[in-house]
């Protein structure tokens, strides 16, 4: 009885780490950034939203968003944050991919 509330309780935080990966990849602009830095890592938000043609407030929430979900990961760079794809923001372009 003890092994399966053990199991029940890792079930329920693993579902729920793919649930804010999933969530945090699942909009068409984050995607865009997601493909942006896998072609072009470390860009500053204002340099994704030139690239882009978004406003850069709404390019630097998205990538809040990603950050959080654990899809990129930021550094800073002086005056600017710099952002590049994780290992799962990888594996989130790959699956999009296979969706097409």
């Amino acid at each position: 009885m003890k092994n399966k509330n053990i199991n029940k309780n890792i079930n329920k935080k693993t579902f729920r780490q793919l649930e804010r990966i999933i969530k945090g990849g699942a909009n068409h602009r984050r995607l865009g950034i997601m493909e942006l830095l896998k072609k072009e890592p470390e860009l500053s938000v204002i340099e994704i939203a030139k690239e882009l043609k978004v406003n850069a407030k709404t390019i630097a929430m998205h990538t809040r968003r990603l950050a959080i979900s654990g899809l990129i990961l930021k550094r800073n760079d002086f005056r600017f944050v710099r952002h590049k794809l994780t290992k799962n923001g990888e594996l989130m372009l790959s699956f999009s991919r296979m969706l097409e």
